[in-house]
């Protein structure tokens, strides 16, 4: 069994340009209306943060039976459907196995958890001593969690709640 790195490297400029890709490519397989916008969130992101070396995709989308029933065109292009694997009314797609490269999480457009994501990227590019507060315990969480992403999440729970909520009410307050 491969054990999954838990790593947090220095932004990379290349993130950007990984995330509009694969947008393109999730784009070219659904032909039909369903899918509303797809974001770039989480630390790769939001410039000159550190992160997990994973892009984080976020996909509005109107209905989330239809894309239940369209799972199979996200496993086309190597990604594995674990639906809501964890959190109610998501959807997620893995791409890259164990060092997984790209996730995707899918949520009815304008729903609170894509808000949630949309108000915390925005809110840590808005507030640069934030983000560096952030990246501090992310750094500090990688390097005692033994590769263990619960304990990783852990964490960094009690910060990521905190400012989310913060986030939330300074986007849409």
């Amino acid at each position: 069994m491969s054990i999954r790195i838990i790593e947090v490297v220095d932004y990379r400029d290349e993130w950007p340009d990984q995330f509009s890709q694969e947008k393109a490519l999730i784009q070219s397989v659904f032909t039909n209306d369903n899918v509303e916008a797809i974001h770039h969130i989480g630390s790769t992101s939001v410039k000159g943060l550190c992160a997990k070396p994973i892009i984080d995709i976020l996909m509005e989308v109107k209905n989330l039976e239809v894309l239940d029933d369209e799972s199979h065109l996200m496993g086309a292009i190597g990604y594995l459907a674990k639906g809501e694997f964890g959190i109610a009314g998501r959807r997620y797609f893995q791409k890259g196995d164990v060092q997984r490269s790209h996730q995707v999480h899918a949520f009815l457009s304008g729903s609170v958890d894509a808000k949630r994501h949309l108000a915390f990227r925005d809110y840590l590019i808005a507030f640069p001593h934030i983000a560096s507060e952030y990246a501090s315990i992310k750094r500090e969480g990688a390097a005692i969690c033994q590769n263990d992403v619960d304990i990783y999440c852990d964490h960094k729970d009690s910060f990521v709640k905190e400012h989310e909520a913060k986030a939330l009410d300074w986007k849409f307050a």
